[in-house]
């Protein structure tokens, strides 16, 4: 591996999921063998002993790097916080639940091997949701008001998995929970964002860090929010200004020590 200059940052949020973690990274690094790729996990404040457990692998797995947040800001900023430290210009994200499975990372990455002009965001679609019945009601529901307002063409914005282009994650405009609408603001700024078909598997252990009334009442003022971004950026429906030529990642970021 080029330490400096990997071909894909893997970026992982991830708060109290001690039982899960390992497995999971082991799970990424088996399916990015064959690729020259380094692994960034955000710790956003956990209490549970995650980090304990992530210092011991990363002794291990020189791919692996670790930022550590001291309290919970969010998964929006983990993931930003990640991304600013990732020195690929390709970056895939997924949740540290383990419910993402990353043998599918490879299916994200393959449009940007095809040269799709102006390719921004490969976003991932759950086929079938692993979730209670409750809560695949919910996110129903959410996403079709988010589709009715932002007119993005995508029916699952919320899945973790998501390959994009690192130069243009870090033009959006940054607001809390904007992970849940990365489509809609990829297209304001004039990305290309395709969909891919990806599986979902249960939750094995902890809990959802949101109950679904929680979610819900979140969500709302960010979805009037990025309506508004989008309202104000001139776009109408699915129309999109001319792509921006892709520019070289900033490289050599330093990763931050923790305290």
């Amino acid at each position: 591996m080029n330490n400096m200059h990997p071909s894909v940052s893997v970026v992982v949020p991830v708060r109290d999921e001690v039982a899960a973690i390992k497995p999971l990274i082991h799970e990424i690094a088996t399916a990015m063998a064959d690729r020259d790729y380094e692994i960034i996990v955000v710790d956003d404040g956990s209490e549970d002993g995650t980090d304990r457990i992530l210092q011991a692998l990363a002794a291990r797995m020189p791919r692996l790097r670790l930022h550590h947040h001291p309290r919970s800001r969010g998964q929006s900023t983990a993931i930003r916080s990640g991304v600013r430290l990732a020195r690929a210009s390709l970056v895939v994200t997924l949740d540290g639940d383990g419910q993402n499975p990353p043998d599918q990372i490879p299916l994200l990455l393959a449009p940007f091997a095809t040269d799709l002009p102006g390719l921004g965001l490969v976003q991932g679609q759950r086929a079938v949701r692993r979730d209670s019945a409750a809560k695949r009601l919910a996110s129903r529901l959410a996403n079709g008001i988010r589709a009715a307002l932002l007119h993005d063409g995508v029916r699952d914005s919320g899945c973790g998995l998501k390959a994009f282009r690192r130069e243009a994650y870090l033009d959006l405009p940054f607001f809390d929970h904007i992970h849940r609408f990365m489509p809609a603001m990829m297209l304001r700024e004039g990305w290309r964002v395709e969909t891919v078909n990806v599986t979902h598997r249960p939750r094995l252990s902890g809990r959802s860090k949101y109950s679904n009334l929680a979610r819900g009442l979140v969500g709302i003022p960010d979805l009037l929010g990025a309506a508004w971004l989008i309202r104000r950026s001139g776009r109408q429906g699915l129309a999109a200004p001319e792509p921006p030529q892709p520019r070289p990642a900033a490289l050599g970021c330093e990763d931050v020590a923790r305290p």
